[in-house]
C-alpha cells in the first residue's frame, strides 16, 4: 500500500480511502481510487435509493433478483483490504412508519450479513433518522455484532450538529452523509436540547445500547466549521476509526492549491499521530494549476512538484494535501519509540516482594537515563548539606541503597560522591540473588573495592553493622506506594541515624476519572470480575481525562511514629471539566515523589519530569462505565488496606450514581508482603 507515507510509528494514520459514488463497475472504481494514491475505497454495499420489501412482505415463491453485484467481481483479498463498505443511507428502523422500519431492519441485516460474507474490514453505518430514538436500530446491530469475526461497524458522527454553526456541502453527502440525516433529524422535531445537538450523545446513545462493544468505533464528519476544543478532545478516549474530510471543507491557498484551517490541520494532526485513518469524499472543487511552459512544473503543497497523477484522477490534489500534512509531523523522539509498544497495553504491578526481577526488566529500566540523574542529584544534594566542607577529607558518609538491583543507584551515587568531593561508605543491599551475581562482577569491574559492600539480603531482615547517613532506595510503584515502598521503607529505617536522610523523602499519588473505550473493553475481554478488580500500569495513549487530578496518598520517611500504620482512605469530589455529557471508565492514578529538598521524580502529568519513562500512569478500572452529565460532580473513595501478608486498594463510586466496591478484601489483586 502507497498511504500518506512510509512512517510507521503513527499506527493506521498512514492509511487514507476515498469515499465513492456507486458504480456497477467496482473493479475500474476501485483501480483508479488505488491508482489515485488511496489505500482503500470507501464504498456502498447497494445502490443507495434501492430501496427493496422485506422478504416477509411479498407473496411466496416471489422472483427477487439480486440485490447487490456479484462478489466475484474481486478477489476476497480486494473485498477484505481495500474496500470499505457503506450502508444504505434510506435505512429507518426505528421509523414510525411500519413498512419502512420492517424494510428497513431486513436491508440492514441483509447488508451487513454480506460485508461479512465478503470479508470486509469494516463497514460504515448511517446515523439513525433521529439520532436519540435508535433503540431498534441498536438491537439489530448487536445481533450481527454477536457473530463478527474481524469485522468492524463505523457509526458516521458529524463533528458538529446542523445549525451549530454555518457550514455545508451537498456534493459530500449526495448519497446519505451524517449531515444530511442529522438535519432531517432536526427538522423531525428533535428539538434544540443539548443533548439532540451534540453528536458525542448520539454516539453515546448507540454505544450503551450496544453495550460498548468493542467492534463498534466512530467514523467523524468535518465541517468547514469545528466545535470548541474541548468537544473535539471528548473523541480522544473513544473508539475514533476514521476521520472524513469532505473536499468542502477546503480553502484555496494563492497558488490555487487546496489547503484547511489551521484548527482543521491541527485536529488531522493529532488524529494521525492517535492511528485514526482518514477518508476524503466529495467532488473536485479545485484543478491542478496550469504548467507553465518549457521544462517547469506546477508546484504542490508545502513546494512539492505536483505529479502528473493530478491530471489523471481529479482529486489527486486533495491527496497530495493529506500526505503533506502527514509529512509535517514532528519525528517521534526516542522516548515515544520505546513507550510505542506499551500504549494502551495492560500490564500488571510487578510484585517486588514476592518475585525477583528478571534481567530484561533491569535492563529497560536502566535505560532511563533521567532517573538516575535525577537520584545523584539527590545525593549531591543531600552530601553537600550533611558534610561541611571543612570536614570532607575526614568525615566518611555511609550510604545504604536498598533494593540495589543490578547497581544503578550505587553508581548514581557515586557519581554524586565525585561531584561533590564528598567521601563515602556505600552498603548495597538486594534480595534477589541473581542481582546480587551482577553486583558482585560490577565490584571488580567498575573498581568499587573499598568503597562498596554487597550484602545478599531482605532489606526487612538484615542487620546492619554500622547506622547510615544516607537511605537511598527506588521501591516507587505508578502509584507511588502500590510497590509496597512504605512497608520496605519502614522495615529498613531501623538502621538509619536519627538524624539521617531518606531519598526520596517522600511521595504523593495522584487520580483523576478517565474516559478509555479501548482499556476498558481490554479488561472486559476477561470476561470476569477479578480483572475488573486489578489495577494496572499502562501508557495511556487513547484517553481523555474527565477532570484535573487530585492528590490521594502520602508517604514520608523516615517514618518516626510511635506507631506506623500505612493503611489509608479518602473521599475524592471531581469537578467534571468537559463541556458536555462524557463517560467514565475508570480513573488513572501517578506520583509525584520528593527525593530530596527539591529535587523531585514525577509522572504526574502537571509536573511530569522530561524524558523519564520508566513509570507508566496506573488504571483502576470499573465493573460498569457510566454517563457523567454536563458540569456534574464525581464522588470517588478510595482505601488502601493492609492485612499480615498482603496490602490491597478497594474503590468505589457514589456519585453521580453508586458503584459496587471493587476489590472487597483483595479478592481481585494485592501485594503480597
Amino acid at each position: 500500500m502507497g498511504g500518506l507515507g512510509k512512517r510507521t510509528d503513527c499506527g493506521d494514520a498512514r492509511y487514507a480511502g476515498l469515499e465513492v459514488a456507486w458504480s456497477s463497475d467496482i473493479v475500474e472504481t476501485l483501480e483508479t481510487t488505488l491508482a489515485g494514491g488511496w489505500d482503500f475505497a470507501v464504498a456502498p454495499l447497494v445502490h443507495p435509493r434501492y430501496r427493496r420489501p422485506a422478504p416477509s412482505a411479498l407473496p411466496r415463491g416471489t422472483f427477487q433478483p439480486p440485490f447487490t453485484r456479484s462478489d466475484l467481481l474481486l478477489t476476497s483479498s480486494q473485498w477484505g483490504s481495500q474496500i470499505v463498505g457503506k450502508a444504505s443511507p434510506w435505512i429507518d428502523c426505528d421509523s414510525e412508519c411500519a413498512p419502512l422500519a420492517r424494510d428497513s431492519a431486513a436491508a440492514l441485516q441483509q447488508e451487513l450479513a454480506w460485508a461479512a460474507h465478503l470479508g470486509l474490514q469494516a463497514v460504515v453505518l448511517p446515523l439513525p433518522a433521529t439520532p436519540l430514538r435508535g433503540a431498534n436500530y441498536a438491537r439489530i446491530l448487536n445481533h450481527t455484532l454477536g457473530g463478527l469475526a474481524s469485522m468492524a461497524l463505523w457509526l458516521r458522527i458529524p463533528a458538529m450538529a446542523p445549525g451549530a454553526a454555518s457550514s455545508a456541502d451537498g456534493a459530500a453527502a449526495a448519497d446519505g452523509s451524517s449531515a444530511d440525516t442529522a438535519a432531517a433529524a432536526a427538522a423531525a422535531g428533535e428539538g434544540p436540547s443539548s443533548l439532540a445537538a451534540d453528536p458525542w450523545e448520539w454516539w453515546n446513545q448507540l454505544r450503551f445500547l450496544c453495550n460498548h462493544h468493542p467492534r463498534l468505533g466512530v467514523m467523524l464528519e468535518l465541517g468547514a466549521d469545528l466545535p470548541s476544543t474541548d468537544n473535539l478532545e471528548r473523541w480522544r478516549g473513544e473508539p475514533l476509526k476514521a476521520v472524513v474530510v469532505p473536499t468542502s471543507v477546503f480553502m484555496t491557498n494563492k497558488r490555487g492549491f487546496p489547503t484547511l484551517s489551521r484548527r482543521h490541520q491541527d485536529f488531522l494532526a493529532d488524529c494521525f499521530t492517535r492511528g485514526v485513518q482518514v477518508v476524503l469524499s466529495g467532488n473536485a472543487h479545485h484543478m491542478p494549476p496550469e504548467a507553465p511552459g518549457g521544462n517547469a512544473v506546477a508546484v504542490g503543497p508545502g513546494g512539492a512538484v505536483a505529479a502528473a497523477a493530478a491530471a489523471e484522477h481529479p482529486l489527486r490534489l486533495y491527496w497530495e494535501y493529506l500526505s503533506f500534512l502527514f509529512r509535517k509531523l514532528p519525528a517521534s523522539s526516542e522516548q515515544e519509540l520505546v513507550e510505542m509498544g506499551y500504549r494502551d497495553y495492560l500490564q500488571s504491578p510487578l510484585q517486588p516482594l514476592q518475585d525477583n526481577l528478571e534481567s530484561q526488566t533491569y535492563e529497560t529500566f536502566e535505560r532511563d537515563a533521567t532517573k538516575y540523574t535525577t537520584y545523584e542529584e539527590a545525593v549531591y544534594r543531600c552530601l553537600l548539606d550533611r558534610v561541611p566542607q571543612e570536614e570532607a577529607d575526614s568525615r566518611v558518609t555511609v550510604l545504604m541503597v536498598v533494593g540495589a538491583g543490578r547497581g544503578p543507584l550505587v553508581a548514581a551515587s557515586l557519581r554524586a560522591s565525585v561531584r561533590a568531593k564528598r567521601r563515602l561508605r556505600v552498603y548495597a543491599v538486594e534480595k534477589n540473588p541473581n542481582a546480587v551475581v551482577t553486583l558482585q562482577n560490577r565490584v571488580v569491574a567498575d573498581g568499587w573495592e573499598g568503597t562498596v559492600t554487597i550484602v545478599p539480603a531482605d532489606m526487612r531482615e538484615w542487620e546492619a553493622p554500622e547506622q547510615a547517613d544516607i537511605l537511598v532506595s527506588e521501591l516507587l510503584g505508578s502509584f507511588g506506594d502500590n510497590e509496597l515502598s512504605p512497608e520496605c521503607l519502614d522495615g529498613a529505617q531501623r538502621f538509619l541515624k536519627p538524624d539521617g536522610v531518606s531519598i526520596p523523602q517522600a511521595y504523593t499519588s495522584q487520580l483523576q476519572p478517565i474516559t478509555c473505550h479501548k482499556l476498558w473493553n481490554d479488561v472486559r475481554a476477561y470476561d470476569d470480575i477479578e480483572h475488573f478488580e486489578t489495577s494496572y500500569v499502562v501508557k495511556l495513549f487513547k484517553f481523555h481525562p474527565l477532570a484535573p487530578t487530585q492528590d490521594v496518598f502520602t508517604f514520608e520517611h523516615p517514618n518516626r511514629a510511635h506507631c506506623i500504620d500505612n493503611t489509608r482512605s479518602i473521599r475524592l469530589v471531581f469537578e467534571c471539566m468537559p463541556p458536555a455529557g462524557t463517560v467514565c471508565h475508570g480513573f488513572a492514578g501517578y506520583f509525584d515523589a520528593q527525593l530530596y529538598k527539591d529535587v523531585h521524580l514525577s509522572i504526574h502529568p502537571p509536573t511530569h519530569t522530561p524524558n523519564m519513562f520508566s513509570w507508566f500512569p496506573i488504571y483502576f478500572p470499573l465493573r460498569t462505565p457510566f454517563y457523567v452529565p454536563q458540569g456534574s460532580k464525581l464522588e470517588l473513595h478510595m482505601w488502601r488496606c493492609a492485612g499480615k501478608h498482603k496490602v490491597w486498594y478497594e474503590w468505589a463510586v457514589t456519585q453521580p450514581l453508586v458503584s459496587p466496591i471493587h476489590n472487597p478484601g483483595g479478592r481481585g489483586h494485592f501485594v503480597g508482603l
